[in-house]
């Protein structure tokens, strides 16, 4: 155990005292600190004690002690000096084309203070790893990781760094892998057919709506949802046909809805048009849309040329007779925002270094995305903080704070957008949380 204590205090006497040998033997009547120079690395500690000697003889002494103190490191700060801080490492990994999930992982981390143990966080190509100092606390970080976002964790592995045969005592660093479903919000994948019985034979072209604690999947043509339990596809593993980097812009020439409805979703028949080819041919396409609530005649949307696009013979070899929509649309393209009146923060992470200026740009845009789908969806915007960015917020001499003078400085978004936005305070140990807008970088040095 250790302790904290002032030179000449209550506490330090009681611990000298301890350490004096054969106090057990005699009766401490007084006990107290002689005064020594505070670097000579000595206490003298003066004790009277009484024993009795002969029947009804008593033998009272004053004695001084003098105990030399030493300079010593605790395991945690010698394993730290010794470059050997961390055991067990949590390695977070997603093989999908885009970054949007572990943004939100990341921004749920730091909600719930997961991160306070870590000792380092670094960032890999493929995901994330978090460094802790013992298996307990690596144990209930992936828990929290597979119960916020659909994922399983995997066996890991063991490295023996010292061992010790006499004593059969070994120190080994552990590994603990997370596999994180390779889907993202947008995706459209093909079920397998035991996945398509359990889902109430929906599909089985379907599209992802939303990322939680399990997957939610829509089939846009029959108008229903299921949410997808992280088990239950691990079972049976399918891939995206289709990511947002696939999409290309097209142009609503009409759009007329079929009454079907669930949720925020409603199907519409949609006539477009590639955005590309306007002014050089009079080609059209019809489609089924679930997004005709939010559209019109007009509007820009993303979406996926399914009659042009190349797949993988492996998803669709279940379905021979599956017949593919020649156009699917994933989203409307918003207008053009002016500045954000908030923010979001960032995990101190440690680079990968000699990271391509490709990537960089790739993970600025899917971060770009990310805070599009923060803007748009309320049920996404419910589960993280966003903060007030103080560049646009105006602090007043009473304390209070107030929105951007200028309208001109305010974006166009929902009115309860700014009904949840935080004041971006940081108080006492918040200091490993970086109050960035970018797709920072990261590595939390709490808990040592």
């Amino acid at each position: 155990m250790w302790k904290s204590c002032e030179l000449e205090s209550r506490e330090l006497l009681s611990i000298c005292l301890k350490r004096i040998k054969g106090m057990n033997k005699v009766k401490l009547i007084d006990a107290s600190f002689i005064w020594t120079e505070p670097h000579s690395k000595r206490l003298k500690v003066k004790i009277t004690v009484q024993k009795e000697v002969y029947t009804g003889v008593l033998l009272q002494q004053n004695v001084v002690v003098e105990i030399v103190l030493k300079n010593f490191q605790c395991p945690n700060c010698h394993e730290v000096a010794a470059k050997q801080e961390w055991l067990v490492v949590v390695q977070c990994r997603q093989r999908a084309e885009n970054k949007r999930t572990f943004y939100l992982l990341e921004q749920l981390i730091l909600k719930h203070k997961a991160h306070k143990r870590t000792l380092n966080v670094k960032e890999v190509p493929d995901g994330i790893d978090f460094y802790f100092a013992n298996l307990k606390h690596a144990t209930k970080f992936s828990a929290f990781v597979t119960s916020v976002i659909p994922s399983r964790r995997k066996a890991g592995g063991d490295r023996v760094m010292s061992q010790d045969l006499k004593n059969n005592v070994a120190k080994m660093k552990q590994a603990i892998p997370i596999e994180i479903i390779p889907l993202c919000k947008d995706d459209i994948f093909c079920l397998h057919p035991k996945q398509h019985n359990n889902l109430g034979c929906i599909g089985p072209l379907v599209v992802v709506v939303s990322v939680g604690p399990n997957l939610r999947v829509m089939d846009w043509q029959r108008m229903e949802i299921h949410d997808f339990r992280s088990e239950v596809y691990f079972r049976q593993p399918r891939y995206a046909l289709q990511t947002i980097k696939n999409a290309i812009e097209y142009i609503v020439i009409d759009c007329h809805p079929t009454g079907l409805a669930v949720g925020q979703f409603l199907q519409a028949e949609v006539t477009l048009a590639k955005a590309s080819d306007l002014g050089s041919n009079d080609i059209q396409v019809t489609c089924l849309s679930h997004l005709g609530a939010i559209l019109q005649a007009g509007d820009t949307v993303l979406g996926y040329d399914l009659s042009n696009a190349v797949f993988n013979d492996n998803e669709l070899q279940d379905w021979p007779k599956l017949v593919l929509p020649e156009v699917f649309i994933v989203k409307k393209v918003p207008p053009t925002r002016k500045k954000r009146t908030w923010k979001l923060r960032a995990l101190i992470k440690e680079e990968e270094e000699g990271v391509y200026q490709s990537r960089l740009k790739s993970s600025r845009d899917d971060y770009e995305m990310f805070l599009n789908d923060i803007e748009s969806d309320p049920t996404v915007r419910s589960n993280l903080n966003l903060y007030k960015d103080p560049t646009m917020w105006r602090v007043t001499e009473d304390g209070s704070v107030i929105p951007p003078a200028r309208e001109e400085d305010r974006e166009e978004v929902d009115p309860g957008l700014e009904e949840h936005l935080l004041d971006d305070l940081v108080l006492g140990e918040d200091y490993d949380e970086e109050p960035l807008e970018g797709d920072g970088a990261s590595s939390d040095e709490e808990g040592k």
